[in-house]
């Protein structure tokens, strides 16, 4: 059982210790262990199951987990479920995440699932999926799609860079000043998320 700890925080280190026991040595196994334990301890912004089916769910455990145990799907199954409004906007984030995978691996798709679902939240993405460190986001954007990885060349907030490149795609220009450099919201977009 996971242990009932006063400080989220602690709790959540413990449960990442006990995936990380178990992980398989997949490239996702630590990005994978801190949403969890993450959302075990109550942090972070997404729904039930990561964002992906119960199904879907036990496969990732499977894979990237074998052998936990089966108590981590009480810790992650509660919490808000999306927003029916907004599930095309969860697809076309998760088709424009595909298009840039890295290889064809299920790992990849449910990984493009959860930013996708991450990208609901109000926070800044890393702590959405419940990342311990922007700098974690940033590895697993290389690692499962670095083709769009490599466009955020500014360091833009992944978030907002990911919207932005929807946008593009759709021939919106969201923007009203000339370039990036010369907005008065440059902060708004680069810059520290703390």
């Amino acid at each position: 059982m996971f242990a009932a700890v006063c400080d989220p925080r602690l709790e959540a280190e413990h449960v990442f210790d006990r995936l990380m026991a178990r992980a398989a040595g997949a490239g996702n196994d630590r990005a994978f262990a801190s949403m969890i334990a993450t959302r075990a301890a109550g942090g972070g912004a997404l729904p039930p199951w990561l964002g992906l089916d119960l199904a879907a769910f036990r496969c990732l455990m499977a894979h990237h987990f074998p052998g936990v145990s089966p108590d981590v799907l009480s810790a992650v199954d509660g919490g808000r479920r999306l927003a029916a409004a907004r599930r095309d906007e969860r697809e076309e984030l998760v088709q424009l995440l595909l298009a840039h995978r890295a290889e064809v691996s299920v790992s990849e798709v449910w990984m493009a699932l959860v930013v996708a679902a991450g990208c609901m939240g109000g926070d800044h993405l890393w702590q959405d999926l419940g990342l311990w460190s922007r700098s974690e986001l940033t590895a697993l954007m290389g690692l499962n799609f670095p083709s769009l990885a490599a466009r955020n060349t500014k360091d833009m907030k992944w978030k907002r860079f990911l919207y932005k490149q929807l946008c593009e795609a759709e021939g919106i220009q969201a923007c009203r000043a000339p370039s990036c450099e010369v907005c008065c919201d440059y902060h708004v977009c680069f810059g520290p998320e703390n």
